[in-house]
């Protein structure tokens, strides 16, 4: 760089080299040379820690912590930041993930291009990075009350994800209600059931799953700012945390408490942990759906056939006419994802040493990508798989008439000895089970038709 490319700021180790045009300041600058591997910080972390500096300076003017003329001009630098598209904005927070474990760096990212930017819309009031607009705060609560904020509003989309997923398989459920279809356990023949009934057990799966994480959302919104170093508040003001706290209730609508043990916010995620859980349940519950769809679905000419899946895009570069499952197998890699994602959100939770937890920029980056896969993979398969789903109906009935497994019906009348004896023969001689049950002499042709209804079989009218 030439002298007319960079200016020099200087921080408590010395002199930095900056770009001329960016915000950010030495510390930022430091850890962009130092740090330089990996994803970028998520800018949805960024958008949250931008609120909670406006936050904090509205609040402090309240709490006669802050000169009036600071708190506007922070307030409206940080409202011409926000204005910016995503792109615009992310070119002013370059930090990686894997940086100080505490997040200290992306605090500081923020607070310098706050400053930065509160210089431009007016030189002639002085606003200092860590005096102003850090006032009362430290990177060790700034950072995961951003982080609890971030997760809570990444929960909500996936949230509506599976609530519209149960939408869409609600509809198809109603529609194939009575359509018969042979069951499958151990990957065997079973006794009858109807799709309807399957998908009514996969709409259950996700109705739980929905509960599981609306029963949590409470954990995410106790928020430790106010803690400042180590939990005991120096240097923050009295009822700094819970003018926080109310403030950011109303930003984000959401009913965010300062109301929890600020040691325990430093030094423990376990809230995020516990709802990651809940996410990867979710994706553990998503792969059996997807995977269930994509199997009955196998051929059209050499699988199960059951199912008609939307050709969305061609199948493959060498075999024209091939459709393949692809929104199930999206869904089923982000699945396998947040499944890894959840070791990491739990190793990284375990490690709260003394009075902070050092591993919060990769747990919370690990977190939101999960609920991002979950929210996007969910909404694609409900939207363009099972909207346009259909049953092959003449393949399930030749399959239920074909099976042996409807023999069941037959045991309270004859015995399960003399059934299983009717199956085996069937099965043997390569004929149906009625012809074999008939040669049994111990059904009559009536008896085996009023007994072996593989609707009625389905108990349909009991299990709605």
């Amino acid at each position: 760089m030439t002298k007319d490319d960079y200016r020099i700021e200087v921080d408590t180790l010395g002199d930095v080299k900056i770009p001329q045009t960016a915000l950010w300041g030495p510390q930022t600058e430091r850890s962009r040379h130092n740090f330089s591997t990996g994803k970028k910080m998520p800018l949805a972390l960024i958008k949250a820690l931008l609120q909670i500096k406006k936050v904090a300076a509205q609040v402090n003017l309240e709490l006669g912590n802050l000169a009036e003329e600071k708190s506007k001009l922070i307030v409206n630098a940080i409202d011409s930041l926000t204005a910016l598209p995503d792109e615009k904005l992310q070119q002013d927070f370059p930090l990686h993930v894997y940086q100080t474990g505490s997040g200290t760096q992306t605090n500081m990212n923020v607070n310098e291009v706050v400053a930065h930017q509160a210089a431009k819309l007016d030189p002639q009031t002085k606003i200092l990075p860590n005096d102003d607009v850090n006032r009362g705060q430290s990177s060790n609560d700034v950072f995961p009350t951003a982080m609890n904020i971030t997760a809570a509003l990444a929960v909500k989309k996936v949230e509506a994800a599976v609530e519209h997923l149960i939408t869409e398989l609600k509809i198809k459920q109603d529609k194939y209600w009575r359509t018969v279809k042979i069951g499958r356990t151990h990957l065997q023949d079973a006794t009858p059931l109807t799709f309807g009934q399957e998908i009514s057990g996969w709409v259950s799966m996700l109705e739980h799953d929905l509960q599981y994480l609306q029963e949590l959302d409470d954990t995410l919104l106790e928020l430790p700012i106010g803690g400042t170093a180590v939990g005991t508040g120096l240097n923050a003001v009295p009822d700094f945390a819970d003018g926080m706290a109310e403030k950011l209730s109303q930003v984000y609508q959401l009913q965010f408490t300062s109301k929890t043990n600020k040691f325990y916010g430093l030094a423990a995620h376990s809230g995020l942990n516990v709802v990651h859980g809940a996410l990867k349940t979710l994706a553990a519950d998503a792969l059996k759906i997807a995977n269930d769809v994509r199997f009955l679905a196998s051929g059209p000419r050499a699988g199960y056939d059951e199912l008609n899946i939307p050709a969305n895009e061609p199948g493959s570069s060498i075999m024209p006419g091939k459709v393949n499952p692809t929104q199930a197998e999206a869904l089923t890699m982000a699945a396998v994802r947040v499944m890894g994602n959840d070791v990491v959100v739990d190793l990284a939770a375990s490690q709260g040493n003394f009075e902070m937890n050092v591993y919060k920029p990769v747990l919370i980056d690990a977190f939101l990508e999960s609920a991002e896969l979950l929210s996007g993979t969910l909404t694609g398969f409900a939207d363009k798989m099972i909207h346009g789903l259909t049953v092959n109906a003449s393949r399930m009935e030749k399959l239920v008439d074909n099976s042996l497994m409807t023999v069941t019906a037959l045991s309270p009348h004859i015995g399960y000895h003399a059934s299983a004896k009717i199956a085996q023969a069937a099965d043997k001689n390569g004929t149906t089970l009625r012809q074999a049950a008939l040669a049994s002499g111990k059904v009559t042709a009536e008896q085996f038709d009023q007994w072996v209804n593989p609707l009625k079989m389905t108990n349909i009218e009991q299990t709605k």
